[in-house]
């Protein structure tokens, strides 16, 4: 068996010299080297902003979807969006572990994990695509992958359905970066406060802003705002359109009786949010941009334009143990767990 690069770059074919995410083509033969894993993929979880695009490209077609999924991998030894250049993570079982990892890793053959690093740095290979779940961004394969010395992974729980828990580590360092962002007292703007990562986040600002803070949920949907207001932590459910930047700033405003928010956190899947964010901080606030759709040059060029002194700070997906965190939310409040087993089960 050959050694290869703990990051992985062995593996780039094109070009020459990057790490495999910023690759256009990498090999996904699964012959693994000594220090990488071998995984037995059941399930991707697609990044969103990636399966909005090509659920739109597709027209929601599952036979388009698929072979839009197969066309991406087959072109590029991993699943990565040409056009959002997102990616998303995987589930499945380990098959193999190369001899130079053994003993030095806490894993089993046979043992079940999520990668927790992107898909659009994976190598993929995809024999058969099974079911589609369109309102899940799920899609049920029988694949191989392939995990290098530096990837990062989590050992599904027993104890909390596969699917949920895949649900739940694709977006994990969001809960995990707002308990990082957002202190007693703040007003916080939950953009996409009604989706997967949007409700995990409005959860964890309610506990860290506390009773003398402000929670406020942003969707442009009717039954997203419901939810919300059922769910009962958020103090606000304004239902806006961010991509409208004049009018998400107005409907913030008019809450918080012109202060606006000490801390935004953007989790949609479309383009053209940055400004209604940005807008409905307050001078020396945060931005939190954890959406892969975001343009950091539309939020960067955008802020300046306005003369909005805020600091922006890029979705990282990674923050530590945040895998073990997020699952902890589930456990923790049995509302958001019943919530994430019927969207996921």
């Amino acid at each position: 068996m050959q050694h290869g690069s703990p990051y992985g770059t062995h593996r780039v074919l094109e070009p020459l010299g990057v790490l495999p995410q910023g690759a256009w083509k990498i090999d996904n033969s699964m012959a693994i080297y000594d220090n990488e894993i071998l995984i037995d993929v059941t399930a991707l979880n697609i990044d969103a902003a990636s399966f909005s695009q090509i659920k739109q490209e597709a027209a929601g077609d599952l036979a388009r979807i698929a072979s839009t999924v197969l066309g991406i991998v087959e072109r590029r030894g991993k699943h990565h969006n040409p056009v959002t250049g997102s990616g998303g993570m995987l589930i499945g079982r380990i098959a193999q572990i190369g001899p130079a990892l053994a003993g030095k890793v806490d894993l089993r053959v046979g043992d079940r994990i999520a990668t927790l690093v992107s898909l659009s740095l994976t190598p993929l290979q995809i024999k058969t695509i099974g079911k589609v779940h369109l309102d899940k961004d799920q899609i049920e394969v029988e694949a191989q992958a392939i995990l290098f010395a530096t990837g990062l992974y989590a050992k599904l729980p027993d104890d909390i359905p596969e699917k949920v828990a895949l649900a739940v580590l694709d977006v994990a360092g969001a809960p995990a970066q707002t308990a990082r962002l957002v202190r007693p007292g703040d007003t916080v703007v939950v953009v996409g406060g009604g989706g997967k990562s949007g409700t995990l986040c409005v959860y964890e600002a309610r506990k860290r802003a506390g009773p003398a803070g402000c929670v406020i949920g942003v969707s442009p949907f009717a039954t997203d705002c419901q939810r919300m207001r059922e769910l009962g932590w958020v103090d606000h459910a304004v239902q806006v359109d961010a991509t409208d930047a004049v009018a998400m700033m107005e409907a913030i405003a008019k809450v918080t009786a012109g202060h606006m928010a000490d801390v935004v956190i953007n989790c949609v899947n479309i383009r053209n949010t940055e400004m209604g964010s940005i807008l409905a901080t307050r001078d020396r606030g945060k931005v939190y941009f954890f959406s892969m759709a975001t343009s950091f040059t539309a939020a960067a060029l955008g802020a300046e334009g306005v003369g909005k002194d805020v600091d922006m700070i890029v979705g990282n997906g990674y923050a530590r143990d945040h895998a073990v965190y997020a699952l902890a939310l589930l456990r923790e409040s049995p509302k958001l767990r019943q919530l994430f087993e019927a969207w996921y089960v």
